[in-house]
């Protein structure tokens, strides 16, 4: 496969970017977290003390948006920084570092801890040719979030089976209420085209193994129905005005708005509805009105492909503790008991199925075994080296959604994929 583009190179050097791995004394590892509620840093202690005093875990915070957190670890990554001993991927990024030498793989003596009654999708993610490159931390999935008296004014159950798009669509028009999702040109956009591709029965891509030559899939009879779908919501007066720059909590806004009705979004909706009520930012009566479904269906006979996301563990390839303490302190951070701990504390599900018998687990996520299948059942997004520029040229093809056409958007978008990938097109 060719190397990193250069245009990503020459930017690897501004950043002055190496740092050490603890000087004299108990060694240091460095864990570069995403941002959280701070549930990371509290098991950055726990290992620590888990440790005996064999090493000490310090965290540092990447940025909020994950395309920016990409780019401030593939810096460092490329500049074979030594202080980057663990970091929190974004399962997308994973292929892409492995790819390019920056991660230590783990042999095979050393993989079955991290996905022995782990989802397949989170070890799907997690690896790549042939080789786990990252341990699964916490995995997460989208539901249909709704209030319960929208669904009755609607004349709909989100519940039945065979629950389509159009049925949701339809119900929130006919009863003058709202269908929230992720519009905006960025990866939330990206999950909800893939989802409803491989909802359909389709994929973006296939073959990723063979780079700039994968199979470019989307301009199918799913990428249309997927279009359909986009464009019937965006249109309709179900959407949101702001579709098209709304991301996760936009979509939460109008949910909780005075036509909120239904909504696409991630597992930690539950946890923040309810925080939001008792710090009384929306009235104590929404949540009490919120109710859940799995994602809904693009043909009535055809099980939905929910989105896949979550967090990946990976052990940086330049670190001077890297076949050694990182590896203890990875396999401390993903056991089955911290991946408890973190789901209670920071409202991200577990990544291994067990967790989700847990009572403690029942009884603070009710949907707890939705949540389950629905990660067990996701379809990942397309698992390649070149994913940014996959997921730039769909959004640059298919933003905004209202624009989005099913006779030529799909094949638009396939056609610029592959120029893209073959380095025929700028995104």
């Amino acid at each position: 496969m060719r190397p990193l583009r250069a245009a990503v190179a020459l930017t690897l050097l501004a950043g002055g970017l190496a740092a050490c791995s603890g000087g004299g004394g108990t060694p240091t590892l460095n864990w570069y977290i995403n941002p959280d509620d701070g549930g990371q840093a509290k098991l950055a202690a726990a290992c620590t003390q888990a440790s005996g005093g064999k090493y000490k875990i310090q965290t540092s915070v990447l940025p909020n948006d994950a395309t920016q957190q990409r780019e401030q670890l593939i810096r460092r990554l490329a500049a074979k920084d030594s202080g980057l001993d663990i970091m929190s991927l974004d399962p997308v990024y994973v292929a892409e570092a492995a790819n390019a030498g920056f991660l230590r793989p783990f042999p095979a003596d050393e993989a079955a801890q991290f996905t022995n009654g782990v989802f397949p999708p989170a070890v799907q993610n997690s690896t790549w040719d042939g080789k786990l490159y990252a341990a699964p931390f916490w995995a997460n999935t989208q539901l249909l979030w709704y209030r319960k008296s929208a669904a009755k004014k609607a004349g709909i159950d989100p519940k039945a089976p065979g629950f389509t798009w159009n049925e949701l669509i339809d119900g929130a028009v006919r009863s003058g209420t709202t269908v929230g999702a992720q519009g905006n040109k960025y990866e939330g956009y990206m999950v909800w085209i893939n989802a409803l591709i491989a909802s359909a029965g389709g994929r973006i891509i296939s073959d990723a193994e063979k780079g700039d030559d994968a199979t470019i899939d989307i301009d199918s009879p799913a990428g249309r129905q997927a279009a359909v779908i986009i464009r019937k919501l965006a249109r309709s007066s179900a959407a949101s005005p702001t579709l098209s720059t709304d991301i996760e909590e936009q979509a939460r806004s109008l949910l909780n708005g005075p036509r909120g009705g239904f909504m696409v979004n991630w597992g930690y909706i539950w946890r923040a509805e309810n925080g939001d009520a008792k710090d009384g930012v929306i009235d104590k009566s929404i949540p009490a009105d919120l109710d859940w479904a799995r994602y809904p269906r693009v043909n009535a006979n055809q099980e939905s492909k929910p989105p896949f996301g979550g967090i990946e563990l990976g052990i940086g390839a330049y670190g001077k503790y890297k076949d050694t303490y990182a590896v203890d302190a990875v396999t401390c951070i993903t056991s089955t008991p911290n991946m408890k701990k973190y789901m209670i504390d920071s409202g991200n599900p577990a990544a291994r199925a067990v967790v989700y018998d847990d009572p403690e687990i029942k009884k603070e996520f009710p949907m707890a075994g939705l949540i389950r299948d629905s990660i067990n059942a996701a379809a990942p997004r397309p698992i390649t080296p070149y994913y940014t520029d996959v997921s730039g040229a769909v959004l640059s093809r298919w933003h905004p959604p209202a624009s989005v056409d099913p006779n030529t958007t799909p094949a638009r978008s396939a056609t610029f994929i592959r120029q893209v990938l073959r380095d025929q097109a700028l995104l």
